[in-house]
Formats: structure tokens, sequence, C-alpha cells
């Protein structure tokens, strides 16, 4: 059979007019495709998806799809990634690294391969993000014969074997399920060539660094293994020495961690106002029919804004962690759909949730790590689309502002306590809430706290979960709070944001003389309030008063004279505190072990060397010293590695080591390891083990992981359930008896990989491999009941061939329809 299409496209695509039918062997294939994207590459010179030799499938797709200009970080690692080399790769949130790396296996996986199973892998820290990879996959290769199948914690594992036993080409999973389903089968993944970690800073912060070495483990040498993330720290530079082979280092859009599109806006207000101010942002800030995520520190406070914002009539769903996993797909889907207009959801959806056409995003509560802010404002102004993000901000998140700054490497800008333009950028200031905007819901709140007793509830249950909260929140740099004492002598003005139309002096006179009445602080103390000048403790007071008071005076003249420094310094000063461009930050903490690790970097532009010469003349008149021999106590991206590392396991480690000095001999290491603990399973006590793998197995790969993924013998009880041997096996038999025709008897043979035909399991019949018993016993249950089947009704007539069989020799009524050809039918029946 001729191949589809018209000759002159064979010639050029290198096919031979002499081969027959226009065959190509697989030897063949590899230089058939390089001509084909040498081709394609030819003729289009935009720098479009068509100048980089896609297939006409997956091309479809990606027309189908509504990609039609690649991003920045599509056209630099699609290149090379089609041609094999291992990846890392880093970019903004939001700058399409999903498609990056599905478009390339999509092209890779269509060429046939002779390995069968599984040919492509992608780890996903979340199961929504894994869901989200799964949807793209499916979208992206419509018109490509692959299949792709979920792996996912939350699921049933009976479904997973099943569609394991498809033998899909792409598996999607996160990897602690996915560690339990392979040692679960014994899966062994040498098929795998192609293998994805997406978001992966996220997995090793996750915890999934004993899974990840034993999934590596499980995959071959020959693989081509791609990192792809928002952010690099320094844990994935050792990651991507130890994993894979001669790297390439992609990084692109590291100056602004913020896209150009988002505008931001802080508002402090206190702790008990902070819903006040997330209703009145709802209702009368964003405008009405865009779609709000609003980001809270717990499940609890997720369920208490859920029931507020349904008292207020606002269309509102909710998604965290705990949730069923059903729940969770229906309650994304409505969102996405845009059946409602608010997604009350935890940092479970903070990284790697596309939801497009999103407009604008809540902090209700302000994270703790610049890191997770990031990621959370970046589920708007994606793709080039504008968005808003508003922060809600009580007195003691306020450092976690500054550090957030430090981070970014710009400039934070309070709003002055004067009156402003109408027409200010508010993009970037800091400001408080008008105690008019509070006051207006104030009263319908008490009375909804007052009727519902459910809200009330959920209420307490938030404050309970925030008290938790607070302990294992990380605390600020030491630098933020010490700022944070000097900004606070001053007095902030209301956001740019909130400003009434038409303001006037007087209002921002009422507005400092309410804001001076909360935060009023008597100079009085305890000992001095409702007593008399008389009494001890109001003597004693007074007599430490004059002790300090030359003190004091001097600590408020140090404090007016920084003020005044600070108004003469100008925009010098404040030019010289934002920390050092993250351009350089990796580069320069560890130049070397980049240029070890990988061998080439694409950057999207060069580093300008006269502009750096000249900003650091100036800096050396300045500040008087040279910066290039100057050591610091910290590194110039102190800052940056700070917020990348949203856990440290070091400090971690370091907190909780403990020195113990009762050690010293033999007799109290004795009785220590005759300690005994109580067991609230086995309900009895058992001895202590200092042994740190007493709960962890050790794979056939020789990784330890946590015992709670030893074998159960889930997969071996679905095998006898489901009986899918020996389905497998009929449906081999029946195949070639619906080939033999009616009333034949056809000896039936299966064909097996290593040798010829060989029987189904008869007498006689040699398999190249021993048996187990189970298999035994199988055969000999199915022998049994094919006899069976051929000594009921199975019989010859005078006349002709007998359909359903005669009667029996002991009287046996015929069966209907039971001669053909008028004669009387003696089969063998039973009797």
């Amino acid at each position: 059979m001729k191949p589809k299409g018209k000759k002159k496209d064979d010639k050029s695509f290198g096919f031979d007019d002499e081969q027959p039918d226009g065959f190509v062997s697989d030897a063949e294939e590899p230089d058939t495709r390089r001509l084909v994207a040498e081709q394609n590459r030819k003729k289009k010179k935009s720098g479009g998806f068509q100048s980089m030799g896609f297939s006409n499938s997956v091309f479809k797709g990606i027309t189908k799809r509504g990609y039609k200009v690649p991003t920045p970080i599509q056209r630099k690692c699609i290149p090379v990634i089609l041609e094999g080399k291992d990846v890392v790769a880093m970019a903004r949130t939001g700058s399409g690294k999903t498609a990056c790396f599905l478009l390339p296996m999509l092209e890779r996986l269509q060429v046939a391969s002779a390995q069968a199973g599984a040919r492509a892998l992608i780890l996903s820290p979340t199961r929504e993000l894994a869901l989200q990879t799964l949807r793209f996959t499916k979208e992206l290769g419509r018109f490509s014969n692959l299949r792709a199948a979920a792996v996912l914690g939350g699921d049933s594992m009976e479904g997973q074997f099943s569609a394991l036993h498809e033998k899909p080409d792409i598996i999607i999973a996160t990897p602690g399920r996915f560690v339990h389903v392979c040692v679960e089968m014994e899966l062994r993944l040498d098929s795998i060539e192609y293998v994805v970690f997406d978001e992966a800073d996220r997995l090793f912060e996750m915890g999934f660094a004993e899974q990840l070495r034993e999934i590596l483990a499980r995959l071959p040498d020959t693989r081509q293994t791609l990192l792809f993330s928002a952010t690099l720290p320094g844990l994935l530079v050792e990651f991507a020495r130890a994993g894979l082979t001669d790297p390439v280092l992609v990084r692109l859009d590291v100056e602004s961690k913020l896209s150009e599109q988002l505008r931001l806006a802080y508002l402090r207000c206190r702790e008990d106002e902070r819903s006040l101010v997330l209703l009145h942002l709802l209702q009368h800030v964003v405008p009405a029919g865009q779609q709000t995520v609003v980001f809270a520190a717990t499940k609890h406070h997720v369920e208490y804004i859920r029931l507020l914002l349904e008292k207020a009539g606002i269309s509102a769903t909710f998604l965290y962690s705990d949730l069923d996993p059903a729940a969770r797909k229906i309650n994304t889907d409505k969102f996405r759909h845009k059946r409602v207009d608010v997604l009350v959801v935890t940092d479970v959806a903070a990284r790697g949730i596309d939801i497009p056409h999103l407009d604008n995003v809540i902090n209700y509560n302000f994270p703790a790590k610049p890191k997770l802010f990031v990621h959370r404002v970046g589920r708007v102004a994606r793709a080039g689309r504008q968005g808003t993000a508003y922060s809600i901000l009580i007195h003691n998140e306020m450092p976690y502002l500054l550090d957030l700054y430090l981070f970014l490497g710009s400039k934070l800008t309070f709003t002055p306590n004067t009156s402003l333009d109408e027409n200010v950028d508010w993009h970037g200031y800091v400001g408080t809430v008008p105690q008019e905007l509070v006051d207006v819901d104030s009263e319908q709140m008490q009375l909804w706290h007052s009727s519902s007793s459910d809200l009330r509830s959920a209420l307490q249950s938030s404050r309970n979960a925030f008290k938790q909260y607070l302990r294992s929140r990380p605390a600020a740099s030491l630098a933020s709070v010490k700022r944070l004492k000097e900004e606070s002598s001053r007095s902030l003005g209301v956001h740019p944001l909130l400003r009434t139309a038409g303001a006037t002096a007087a209002d921002d006179t009422r507005a400092q003389l309410l804001d001076a009445v909360r935060s009023y602080k008597s100079s009085r103390t305890i000992f001095e309030i409702g007593v008399t000048t008389h009494q001890n403790g109001a003597k004693v007071m007074k007599q430490k008063r004059n002790k300090d008071e030359h003190v004091i005076e001097r600590a408020a003249a140090k404090r007016k004279a920084d003020e005044l420094e600070e108004e003469g310094d100008g925009d010098e000063t404040a030019e010289e505190k934002p920390a050092e461009p993250e351009r350089v930050a990796l580069a320069a903490s560890s130049e070397q072990d980049i240029s070890d690790t990988f061998s080439r970097v694409v950057q999207e532009r060069k580093f300008d060397h006269r502009q750096r010469d000249r900003n650091k003349r100036r800096k050396m008149v300045q500040t008087g010293k040279d910066e290039e021999n100057y050591i610091p106590y910290q590194a110039k991206d102190h800052h940056t590695e700070a917020g990348y590392s949203v856990t440290s396991a070091f400090e971690r480690d370091a907190n909780e080591a403990v020195l113990d000095l009762t050690m010293d001999d033999d007799t109290r290491h004795k009785l220590k390891s005759q300690t005994k603990r109580w067991d609230p399973k086995k309900k009895k006590y058992v001895g202590q083990s200092n042994d740190g793998k007493n709960k962890k197995i050790r794979t056939e790969s020789g990784v330890w992981i946590p015992a709670t993924f030893q074998k159960a013998g889930k997969y071996d009880e679905w095998k006898r359930k489901t009986q899918v041997d020996a389905r497998e096996e009929d449906e081999e038999d029946a195949a070639p008896a619906r080939r033999g025709g009616r009333g034949v008897k056809v000896i039936r043979h299966r064909k097996n990989e290593s040798g010829p035909a060989l029987g189904a399991g008869g007498p006689h019949s040699k398999r190249p491999e021993m048996r187990s018993k189970d298999q035994i016993l199988k055969q000999r249950d199915q022998l049994e009941r094919r006899r069976k089947r051929s000594t009921v009704g199975v019989g010859k007539n005078r006349g002709g061939k007998s359909r359903g069989g005669g009667g029996g020799r002991g009287g046996g009524a015929p069966r209907r329809g039971g001669s053909k050809g008028g004669g009387r039918g003696r089969g063998k029946g039973r009797r």
C-alpha cells in the first residue's frame, strides 16, 4: 500500500522512489524526521511554532489549543529539549513552562519504539497540578495516538492498577502514590525515556526526597531528564549535578520575579477588622463579574470565610487539602467555568494552578515567606493579561512585607499622612484603611455572628487555628523587625486606592485623629493608674523616672536626628537599601558550581560590564569603601536565598539537636537502651531503638523509604478479584475460536515471543519458563471447564450436523432446535 500524500512531498522528505511502497526502515526514520524539521525551519523564519519542526499531529494540537506565538521560555527551551539534552529551566510563574516539556514529549513519543510500556513520566508536587497537566496533555495530544494515565494520591489504587495494565504511554503522578504503586506492582521502569520534575523545588520542600531517590533508582540511565521551576535555589544545583547528565541551564525573567502587568496594594488594619476589609474589597473595589481567589492561612479560615461570604450574598466555593478529592475537583471546575466569582483556598492552590481569566488575588493572611507570595500572586497577570493583588496586613505581619521587598530588590512606598493627588498611581503603596469604610459593615457583621451559631463556631475555630499557625510560622528577619520599629514612629496615611473621591484636608485630619485614638498608648504605668501621689507605687515610679530622665531624653534626641538625616539624604539612601537584583544572585554565590554542573547556560541578555563598573565607582565614592575587595559578614544574595527556601532542614535539625551529657559511661547508656515507651496500637510497652532505620524499609534498588510504602498485597488481591490474567488468556483463546467457524473443533494455539506456536495449556504443551502452583491449578480448572463444555450438547446425527445437541441416552428431551437435517440426535448428553 502506498503512503498517502503527493509524490513530490515524498521526494522532498527523502523517500526513495526505488523502495517498494514508500517503505522506510527503522534505521532511516530518525534521518527522515530530521529532514522534516530542517525543511520546516527553512520555510519559516518567524520564530513561531512552525519553525521548531513539529510533526503535523503535534502542530495541529498546538493550533487547536490556541497557542500562536511561543513565549520566551518556550522559544529557548523547546529546541534544546528536542536535541535530547537534559535541561534545568527557570522562568517566572505563568510564562508557559508546562508546554515547554509537553510539546517535545509528544513529538518524541510519536516515534515507534520496540520497548513496551510507559515511556514518559511527569512528577508533580500536588494533585491539582497533576490533573491540570493531564488535561493539557490530552488537549495538546488530541491528534496523537498516545494514552496518558494519572497516579495520584486520594484516588483508588484498584483503578490505578487497571490504568497501568492498559500500558499507557505517559504517566502523570505524585511521588508518594507512585512509589507506593511501584512497590505494590513491583514495576520496572526500564522503558521510561523522558522524565519531567514539574515544580522541582517544591518536590524537595514537601519532603519527597526519599521517594524521588527511589524513583530515580528505578529509571534507566539513558533517560532524558527535565527540571522546571519558577525559582532555582541552591538545592537544585546539587540535584542537577547528581541526577542529570551534562545539563543545560535556561534562566529567563529572573530580574523581575513578578509580572510587569501585576498591580499590588497593601492594606494595613487591626486584626478584628480583617474580615470587614475583605467584604469591602469584594463588594466595592473589585469590579463586578471579575473572578477572585482568596488565600487564607488554614482550612478553618477557609470555612469561616466561606460562611461569611454566604451571609453577604457573594457566590463562593472553597478548596483545601483535607477536602475529599471528588469535592476538590467539583469546586475547582465550578470556579473554572465561572459559576461562582470567589474561590477561597489555602496554599494548596498557590503553585502551578492555571485558572484562565483570573483577575484578582486577595491575601487574607499575608504569607511568611517571599517565595510563597510570588507563587500566590502568580495566579494572575499570566500570559500578558493584567491582574491585581490585594494584601490585608496586621501589625505583626509588617516585617514579612519588608522581607518580601528585600527579596524582590525593590523599594516599598509608605503612604504619607498628607493629602495626595487623586490620580496618583497606587501600585506598590502600603497604607491604612479609613475607619468609616470599616464602620459601614461593622453592625451587620455583629448581627450575623449573633444570629448564626455556625458562624460563631467557625470564627472560634479560626482563632484557635491561628494561634497554632503562629507557632509554626517562621520568624521574620532581624533587619526587617528593626526597620519596622524605625518606621512605626511615622504616621501611616490612608491608602490611595481607598480614598474617597473629593476628599478634603478636613477628611485627612479626621482620619489622623481617629488613627491617633486607635493607636493611643498611655505613658503612665499600672502602678500610677488609679492611685494617689502619696502611695508607694506612685513614689517608686516617680523616683524611677527622675533617675532615667536623661536616658529618655537622649533616646528621643537620637530618634529625631535620625529622622532629619533620612529626610536630608533624599532618594540616595533609598537607592542603597534594596538588595542586589537576582540577575547575578545565584551566579555570584556559586559561579564555580554552576559552571561545573551545566554545560551551557541560556540567558535572556548579556550583562553590561561597563554599567557595572560605573555603578561600582559611584558607590565607592558614596560609601568610601571598595565593594570588590570588601568582605561583608553575609552574602549579597542572603535575602534572595532566604526567600527561596521555604523550609530549612539544617535549621530544623539544629533546633532539635540535644547534647546529652549523661551518656558518658556504659551504665547510663545501658539504662537508656532499656527504657520502654507505650505503643497505643499494640496496647503495651515496647522497647526504644536508636536506629534511625527502624521505621524504614530497604527496596531492591538499595534506597531506604518509609515503612508505610511496604508492600501490602493489594495488587495481588486485585488480580485475584478481577481475574485479569484469566481474562487475558480467555481473550487470546477466544480470538482464533471466532475465526474457526461453527461446530468445528479448533486447536487453539498461542504464539510465544521467544519461539514457535505453543499449545494453549494442553497436556503436552511446553512453556519456556517454570510455572507456579497457581498457574498449574488455573490451567487444570480451564481444562476441566472445556471438557465439560465439549461433553454437553455436542453430538452427531445421521442426517447432518447437530446444533445444540440431541437428547441424552437416558431419555432426555431434545433441546430446542436440536437437530439439523431431520435425524435424531445421538449425542452423549448428561443424564
